[in-house]
């Protein structure tokens, strides 16, 4: 185990017996650091359930385009913690990491602290102390009570698409998880919101006029169509053209719009975001582990010639339904998967709408990760869902190995922890 892991491991052991959502536990252990979150670049504040990574995905390109640095704070991570800080377009190093996270345990002083309260804590040293031009924020859980949810207004808050996920935390239904997601929204601040449910665009516009928030709303303030090679966007009169975005899947076109309009916005404050920056960003976003195509590696390696690899961290039914929507338009080969699930996570409702376009599945346990579905308990799950030919696989690797003997296409999916066990095996 390595120095940094000893470090987050003795962190980790800090946590409340009782998690209840609050501020107050981030708020005193800032305090206790001098307030680093008071002195953050200029920053977009990101909540929704998916595709607030990949709008980070887009932003930084598109900053990176235009010359200017930016930093981005995501979680979870796929391989390394590490990913999860990065300071001018690049992850923090295990040295600078580990003395932060020291800064950090010092001032907690063994008081009672969430690991993402700690780590987040961490992240804003780290920003405040390293200059840049531009802050992709990203929330954790929800919004109003998230631990990032302490920081001064942003420039630009940004609610990706709102669905069923964390309801433990967040609530039973899309309008009560919606209140928590529009917990960032504040007076003055433009908003941008992507696709929402009926449901949840009522609850953040109600909240919106509450704070005081403009909203620029997609499907209602602008309006996106896909073309063939790439996207356009309506808005006043106007009319504008972009390309296709780098990051695979139908989904995409719509977190690369909001990251457009997201862009525009900040524009008036970075004039170096030029339309030309925009649009080099969207074509060269990298994202790892969101409907990635795998080309090479050990995993690949053990696949007949021409059978493609694809890797997705499906983990709600969100996500697969915007992953179905891609997987629609592959019916020119056979389609297998290869699984593995979080024991929080109901397979029947992650893998529900996959299954019709699927043949052949393989389940897995997910590797060193507790509370999850063995690969004998998923694959009897998915058998009641009336999938014919399922295995559990005793590793990752058979488990690849026999979801393409057939040829076709592999899927790999059902988790982000387990996209970052194939990303790890896969070098």
């Amino acid at each position: 185990m390595s120095q940094l892991d000893h470090v987050l491991q003795r962190l980790m052991a800090l946590h409340p017996r009782l998690i209840d959502l609050s501020l107050e536990r981030m708020r005193r252990l800032l305090a206790a650091l001098g307030h680093p979150e008071q002195r953050l670049p200029p920053t977009v504040h990101i909540a929704g359930t998916n595709g607030k990574g990949s709008t980070v995905a887009y932003l930084a390109a598109m900053a990176a385009a235009a010359g200017l640095s930016a930093h981005a704070y995501t979680s979870p991570h796929l391989v390394r913690f590490n990913e999860r800080i990065v300071l001018g377009g690049r992850q923090i190093d295990d040295a600078s990491l580990i003395a932060l996270l020291e800064r950090v345990e010092a001032a907690n002083g063994g008081q009672p602290i969430t690991f993402f309260e700690v780590t987040t804590a961490a992240a804003f040293l780290a920003f405040s102390e390293a200059p840049a031009d531009l802050l992709l924020l990203e929330v954790g859980l929800g919004g109003e009570f998230d631990a990032t949810n302490v920081i001064p207004p942003p420039l630009v808050t940004v609610i990706t698409p709102v669905g069923m996920d964390h309801m433990e935390f967040l609530g039973p239904d899309i309008a009560t998880i919606a209140i928590a997601k529009a917990g960032i929204l504040k007076p003055d601040v433009p908003a941008v919101i992507g696709r929402q449910s009926a449901a949840g665009l009522a609850t953040i516009q109600r909240i919106a006029g509450q704070v005081g928030a403009p909203l620029s709303v997609l499907g209602q303030d602008w309006q996106l169509h896909a073309t063939a090679d790439g996207f356009g966007i309506e808005q006043s009169g106007s009319h504008s053209r972009w390309p296709r975005p780098a990051l695979a899947g139908s989904h995409q076109i719509d977190n690369a719009a909001v990251s457009v309009m997201v862009a525009r916005l900040l524009a008036h404050a970075l004039p170096q975001l030029t339309d030309a920056a925009i649009a080099a960003g969207l074509s060269r976003a990298r994202w790892p582990g969101r409907l990635q195509r795998l080309t090479h590696g050990p995993l690949c390696d053990l696949l007949p010639p021409g059978v493609e690899v694809w890797l997705d961290g499906l983990h709600n039914p969100h996500a697969a339904d915007a992953l179905v929507a891609t997987v629609r338009t592959w019916r020119d080969q056979p389609l297998s998967l290869v699984t593995g699930l979080k024991a929080n996570r109901a397979p029947a409702a992650i893998f529900g709408p996959l299954l019709p376009f699927v043949g052949r599945v393989r389940c897995v346990t997910i590797p060193e990760e507790p509370n999850v579905h063995t690969a004998e308990s998923l694959a009897e799950a998915l058998r009641l869902q009336g999938v014919v030919d399922v295995a559990p696989a005793p590793s990752l690797s058979a488990a690849v190995a026999e979801a393409g003997m057939g040829g076709g296409r592999v899927l790999i999916c059902g988790s982000l922890y387990l996209a970052g066990a194939v990303l790890a095996d896969n070098g």
